[in-house]
């Protein structure tokens, strides 16, 4: 992987990263296509009509079906999905955390029960990249110890203590791999833990970045249940401690505006399942706020969803035929809507390069909030 800043303004960044499968250029949104898909898109879909660079893959999901082993017999992600660009994935330790009732991390790992069929399993800094390097994603995260929030601080004091000592492990292993011929494209990221708590994040960031191996930082345990400005708080007081000669990864955030004021912090990647899933529940994101499609107010209306919006649905349905679509559950309507609410992330991602590119980004930020009346 390379990576080059092709600008900043203020704390801004427009960057180029480029993998073995794409160029990516940031500040960047990922898709989430959590079993190898996008929900109702296919390839595609993400590369011809979304011109998507990245998409996120859950390494989770992916490892209990249909099985790491089962995506390497077809080629990897890229060869199983048919996506030819590139692929993050996740270590699958949020997921084992939240999805299972009885999830126990412990000093070597993480423990947890299937959702699907009750079985039991363990992560562990090892077998988390072993099923990376058979999904042959372009960046692997390395297993995290995540703690919900609000926390006691013996308890995130703890967490910190894991994830370091499971960040050594891992690039330790990831060389040792390379030295084998395993892994030698893929990518992998550590992930800063620590709450809201500046002091903890300081300790965090500073040891996992002091490990110089590590191809890119990200900033975990934000937007689970926080507020808002604690969130923008955290992230600002934790980018300076992160290289800036690497890319800087913001993990399941978010809103509109959470990207905005995060790529005003120093942000390079973000990641949320919010642009299809609100989609898929009848929420639409347009350039003056949301609009909420189901409403009988757009039965009879002939209108775009969004006037100033260029995305594949926008330039040929209504209002009036999106709202039936939902109201019917209409398969359908589950592909135009996600098309359009991942057309405007991605687009509301390239506006935002394109102003800190020109220096103008603080101007960009002004307009955007005040098409929204704030």
């Amino acid at each position: 992987m390379t990576f080059q800043i092709d600008n900043t303004d203020q704390n801004a960044r427009a960057c180029t990263i480029r993998t073995a499968h794409s160029t990516i250029q940031t500040p960047v949104f990922m898709p989430v296509g959590t079993v190898g898909s996008v929900k109702s898109l296919d390839a595609k879909d993400m590369v011809e009509i979304l011109k998507a660079q990245i998409i996120l893959g859950n390494t989770y999901h992916l490892y209990l079906r249909p099985g790491d082993k089962t995506i390497k017999h077809f080629g990897g992600l890229h060869g199983f999905s048919k996506f030819p660009n590139s692929f993050l994935t996740d270590s699958g330790g949020f997921q084992a955390f939240s999805l299972s009732s009885n999830s126990k991390p412990d000093e070597q790992g993480i423990r947890f029960k299937s959702h699907i069929d009750g079985s039991m399993h363990y992560f562990t800094p090892k077998s988390v990249l072993d099923i990376g390097y058979n999904l042959n994603s372009d960046i692997m995260m390395i297993l995290d110890d995540l703690v919900a929030l609000p926390a006691h601080k013996e308890r995130i004091a703890l967490s910190i203590k894991r994830t370091t000592a499971w960040a050594k492990e891992a690039i330790k292993y990831h060389i040792s791999q390379r030295e084998k011929g395993i892994g030698v494209n893929q990518n992998i990221f550590a992930i800063i833990q620590g709450g809201v708590d500046k002091e903890f994040r300081k300790i965090s960031a500073n040891e996992l970045c002091s490990l110089e191996d590590y191809d890119g930082f990200a900033i975990g345990g934000l937007s689970v249940g926080e507020a808002s400005e604690q969130m923008y708080e955290t992230v600002e007081y934790t980018t300076p401690f992160m290289p800036k000669n690497k890319p800087r990864y913001l993990m399941g955030v978010g809103t509109p505006e959470d990207l905005v004021e995060n790529v005003q912090r120093g942000v390079d990647m973000f990641d949320c399942v919010m642009p299809t899933r609100n989609a898929r529940n009848g929420t639409l994101f347009t350039s003056f706020g949301r609009v909420n499609i189901k409403s009988a107010r757009y039965v009879l209306d002939n209108e775009p969803i969004d006037s100033e919006c260029k995305c594949y649905t926008c330039k040929n349905y209504s209002r009036g035929y999106i709202n039936h679509l939902f109201r019917a559950r209409e398969l359908t309507y589950f592909r135009l809507a996600s098309l359009h609410n991942l057309h405007y992330y991605l687009t509301l991602m390239r506006e935002m390069r394109e102003a800190i590119i020109q220096n103008r980004f603080q101007e960009f930020k002004i307009k955007f909030y005040a098409k929204r009346g704030r």
